[in-house]
């Protein structure tokens, strides 16, 4: 939880300094009060005193009360401004944080975790700090405060209110210790939680098409069950809480009542001055320890807080401390241009042991196209995520422009690359919005955006839109078709001018016609960029430079489709399942 605070900004640390300064000058008023009420008793008592004396002390109180209530809504304003800043400061750095994480530590922390670590844990910080800067601050100051008044009143009546104190303070630590172990539990389950519902709702339509409502509703009730019967166990033990309190605060009145009464009867009836003296200090002691109970209530209210909001905070520092595996170099500038060369190349997920890409040897100079083609889980995507830097090579080296991606900084190896993922992804905003999406090495004009347009295939459907590439498109592009969403998808990564393009089964979300148009389009229009093209159809690669054929992570085959056709019988067996004798020759 401290670490955090170190995230504070100059300006909210200065407003959290100014706000525990106002709750000293607040408990100055608060605790002057009774050393009033003890002179208006002096005062009372004597008859050489005049009203107006009475009157002026009456004044002073007002205005102690007066003073307080001010001190109190400054105090408060200050701190909402600080815990509305804090919580600003931190979530800030968490995206940005999160956004620089790899593959590897996104799949460990999950991405319904990370939300609610963004969200939920943040929320339960900010209302600490919020009320930590008046309740914390004041209520250990004030009961200090307060006892070092009464202590040189009355032994008796002092070591009354530390057994009372003791007792509530073991009832508070006896309920922390408790619940605290649960409410680590309590944010695990929310994830857990989260990550149900927000499957759940991803694949509404599978939930319905397979008639799985019921199983979802029991799948989602055994996790909300579990957090309930959690959250019900800690509700029950803060419920303690109130009691212990009202019996400490109303017990320590009766307690101090009865001793004085003792006390009183103790003094003769001639000695009433004694006797009003006496009554006057168990007054005002009686006030001085209800605000010693007070104080106790007070920080009540953050303990009930604290388990959550340090538990949070954990919760926030496991993020801020992962560190990406995946670490940026510091070149700017390639060798050569547009050539992708893997040599040697392995790669192992890090949660496996075996190999997903083995011994991986191919050159693609500037220009040229190569695609990858095989089997399901023949390592097609993981290879092209070795060029992109999703993860790096656990042997061997992937070079662009005869430098290996390591060594280049993310901004100049992003510079070079278009990239179009298996699944579009599309963000709410306009059209133009996405298709400019980012940045690169050069600004990205109308002209270029129109280019990508018209090269992606998109013109015809974004033509036909109201306000054309100012439309709007709704999130994840749900007022789009999958062809619609793919083909804005490859015009992002064309609208950026890159060296080299790369395709992870970009094409199969599009019609014969349209794919066909568009691979017509790049030769045509974009002779000079390196294309890496990851397929299923024989039709969208037949005609590349160089077809890489994987099988179970390595290379079966390499060369153009007619010398794969006689060389390769894997690629053949592909291609004989998908097209006729007559369209193979």
């Amino acid at each position: 939880m401290f670490k955090l605070l170190k995230e504070m900004k100059k300006r909210e640390a200065i407003m959290s300094v100014i706000c525990a300064l106002l709750v000293l000058v607040q408990i100055y008023f608060e605790l002057a009060l009774p050393d009033y009420m003890r002179t208006l008793t002096e005062l009372i008592k004597s008859a050489e005193n005049s009203m107006n004396e009475v009157w002026v002390i009456g004044f002073k109180m007002i205005g102690c009360t007066l003073a307080s209530a001010a001190t109190s809504i400054a105090c408060g304003y200050l701190a909402a401004r600080v815990g509305a800043g804090f919580s600003y400061s931190v979530r800030e750095k968490l995206f940005g944080h999160v956004l620089s994480l790899g593959q590897n530590e996104m799949s460990s922390l999950s991405v319904p975790s990370l939300i609610n670590r963004t969200t939920n844990d943040i929320t339960q910080i900010q209302m600490l700090v919020a009320m930590g800067l008046q309740i914390a601050v004041k209520s250990p100051i004030m009961a200090i405060w307060a006892i070092l008044k009464i202590l040189g009143k009355s032994w008796e009546l002092s070591l009354l209110t530390a057994a009372f104190v003791v007792f509530i303070c073991g009832s508070i630590v006896a309920i922390m210790f408790t619940v605290l172990p649960r409410f680590k539990r309590v944010q695990k389950l929310m994830d857990t939680l989260n990550r149900t519902a927000r499957e759940n709702l991803t694949g509404i339509n599978v939930v319905h098409a397979f008639n799985a409502e019921e199983y979802q509703n029991k799948k989602f009730f055994g996790i909300n069950k579990n957090l309930w019967k959690t959250q019900l166990f800690n509700q029950r033990m803060f419920s303690f809480f109130q009691p212990v309190m009202i019996l400490g605060m109303n017990g320590l009145s009766l307690g101090i009542y009865c001793l004085g009464s003792v006390l009183l009867s103790q003094i003769s009836a001639e000695d009433f001055s004694s006797k009003l003296s006496l009554f006057s200090d168990i007054t005002v002691f009686t006030t001085y320890a209800m605000y010693v109970v007070m104080s106790f209530m007070m920080m009540v209210m953050i303990f009930m807080m604290f388990p959550q909001a340090q538990v949070s905070a954990g919760r926030i520092n496991e993020v801020l401390k992962q560190k990406s595996s995946v670490v940026e170099g510091t070149v700017n500038e390639g060798k050569e241009l547009g050539v992708v060369e893997f040599k040697n190349v392995s790669f192992a997920y890090p949660d496996s042991n075996e190999n997903q890409l083995r011994d991986i040897n191919f050159r693609v100079e500037r220009g040229e196209t190569i695609a990858f083609i095989g089997a399901t889980g023949s390592g097609k995507t993981t290879l092209i995520n070795l060029v992109a830097r999703f993860f790096d090579a656990t042997e061997g080296e992937v070079l662009v422009d005869g430098v290996n991606v390591k060594d280049y900084t993310f901004d100049a190896l992003y510079d070079k690359l278009g990239y179009v993922s298996q699944k579009a992804i599309i963000f709410s905003g306009s059209v133009r919005e996405n298709i400019a999406f980012g940045e690169a090495s050069d600004e990205i004009r109308d002209d270029d955006i129109d280019l990508a347009i018209k090269l992606a295939q998109a013109d015809e459907f974004v033509g036909k839109m109201s306000n054309g590439i100012d439309s709007h498109i709704a999130q994840s592009g749900k007022n789009l078709s999958g062809g619609q969403k793919q083909r804005l998808s490859i015009a992002r990564a064309l609208a950026r001018n890159p060296e080299i393009l790369i395709f992870d089964d970009s094409f199969s979300a599009l019609d014969y016609r349209t794919d066909a148009a568009l691979r017509a389009g790049l030769e045509k229009n974009l002779s000079g960029v390196t294309k890496l093209i990851v397929a299923q159809r024989i039709g969208t690669i037949r005609h590349a430079n160089k077809i890489v054929v994987l099988d179970d992570g390595k290379i079966a085959g390499i060369g153009t489709h007619d010398e794969l056709m006689k060389t390769c019988g894997v690629y053949r067996e592909i291609a004989t399942s998908q097209l006729t004798e007559e369209e193979l020759r």
